[in-house]
């Protein structure tokens, strides 16, 4: 089944490699969507694809890479749309 998650990470996750690790785990699980710093310090990201690997990135964003500190995880499942063809580091 198709699954769709838009999540906001807290806690010290810029300068971390956070987005770069996402996208190479978006990629190696074939889910596409986006993820972006935000000016308040957080991370936004949206993963579409198979539901069992949108779950593996939202479990990475629990996690994130290793010099991450996360704080809380706002997750909202919303509908698959399938609006992206890969996935992307937004910037700015």
């Amino acid at each position: 089944m198709k699954a769709r998650a838009h999540v906001f990470v807290s806690g010290r996750v810029q300068g971390v490699f956070f987005r770069s690790e996402t996208k190479y785990k978006a990629v190696s699980h074939n889910v596409k969507g986006w993820v972006r710093n935000l000016p308040d310090g957080r991370v936004e990201a949206v993963f579409e694809g198979e539901e069992e690997a949108v779950k593996v990135l939202i479990e990475f964003s629990k996690r994130g890479p290793s010099g991450a500190r996360i704080t809380k995880v706002d997750l909202r499942w919303e509908n698959f749309m399938g609006e992206f063809d890969a996935f992307k580091v937004r910037y700015g």
